[in-house]
């Protein structure tokens, strides 16, 4: 039996990682199992956990390798006697490995990879952190692939559990459609294209703007909606982003909400959602548009291929290709009798595949099954 997991994500930043690491800790709590959480002190993770009056232990120094960091954290892992560990991020190894080595623990240690490496980690030291690492968990294929070329981790101790979304929350039945549209002065008639997500460089907010630039003066009816904000360090290219709006001269049409936490009912009130991503590991915000019955247009690489399917929940176009965007989303603009089909269909694969409920099953199988492992 599971009584106590201690989580770590040691990130200043705030998007897809961060809140999948509430995320996951809520559903673990929901279940009656005692979670806490390591992170840094002052990041939006440590104000969000706070929150919701999660058990949260905190390090002050940013960086790979701190020996007074790691002496901290063999004291309290030394006090709080964790039935497993699960890291979020890879680098975290570099504190945590350290530590269970100094205590000569046998915890099991988990380790979620979210986000591919080009770097090779084959090297003595990383073969070293990666050897102390139970099961890594692979959110895609593309994932799972990247570990296996870039780690001496061996398939057996890869497994691929896709992340999850809460269809209590994502539930079209559930979501308020017209209070949105109104608060953004969004006419009945109107076509409403989203994006959500982070001001990040490569999220496709350029091949978005293009897109509207070339589509507007065709259709005095569409409006661009972009959801999100900047997180740490990327106040720079958000700002750039709305001066290229203003260059293209969208000011009519463009709305920046900025950050909403009613994501449910921002997904209800647009028509058709696009997730432009160059390179995405997963792509959270298309799951939860899916569940909210949102057709969509998506790029064709990466972690979108686990999500999406091409002419049945989607319509897929050359990543990075500004044009290839603007003619699928044409194409779609132009095809409103199939938007419910398309619609209906998303729904049904994402409560086939994505369901939140089902993904913790499968998480809490395998820390039960590395537990057994250790009697």
């Amino acid at each position: 039996m599971i009584n106590k997991i201690l989580y770590s994500c040691l990130s200043r930043s705030w998007g897809g990682m961060e809140m999948r690491t509430i995320s996951g800790i809520e559903q673990l709590l929901d279940r009656k199992i005692n979670t806490e959480l390591l992170c840094y002190s002052g990041s939006r993770i440590h104000s969000e956990a706070l929150k919701r009056d999660f058990t949260v232990f905190t390090l002050e120094v940013p960086s790979y390798f701190h020996p007074l960091e790691i002496m901290k954290t063999v004291r309290f892992l030394k006090r709080k006697n964790y039935d497993l560990i699960h890291t979020q991020a890879s680098h975290d190894l570099w504190l945590l490995v350290p530590a269970l080595n100094l205590i000569r623990s046998k915890t099991p240690l988990i380790l979620t990879k979210r986000v591919g490496s080009f770097i090779d980690k084959t090297d003595f030291l990383h073969r070293k952190l990666y050897s102390r690492v139970d099961v890594t968990i692979a959110i895609s294929n593309v994932i799972k692939q990247n570990l296996m070329s870039t780690t001496s981790l061996t398939e057996n101790k890869i497994k691929l559990i896709h992340n999850g979304v809460d269809l209590t929350k994502f539930n079209i039945d559930n979501a308020e459609r017209t209070e949105v549209r109104q608060e953004f002065d969004f006419d009945e008639d109107d076509i409403v294209i989203g994006l959500v997500g982070r001001f990040s460089p490569g999220k496709g907010h350029e091949e978005f703007l293009y897109a509207a630039s070339k589509l507007r003066p065709r259709n005095s009816h569409l409006k661009f909606f972009i959801v999100g904000e900047p997180s740490y360090g990327e106040l720079e290219y958000a700002t750039s982003i709305k001066k290229m709006s203003v260059d293209y001269g969208l000011d009519d049409c463009v709305v920046f909400s900025g950050y909403r936490s009613d994501i449910p009912d921002v997904l209800s009130a647009m028509d058709i959602f696009t997730f432009p991503s160059h390179s995405e590991a997963f792509g959270q915000s298309l799951v939860e548009a899916m569940a909210m019955g949102r057709p969509s247009i998506c790029s064709n690489s990466d972690g979108v291929l686990d999500i999406a399917v091409d002419g049945e929940t989607s319509l897929l176009f050359e990543s990075r290709s500004a044009e290839d965007f603007t003619a699928k989303l044409k194409k779609m603009i132009d095809s409103p009798d199939i938007w419910m089909q398309f619609g209906d269909a998303a729904v049904q694969r994402v409560h086939d595949n994505f369901d939140l409920v089902k993904q913790t099953d499968k998480l809490i199988d395998l820390y039960e099954s590395l537990m057994a492992q250790q009697k």
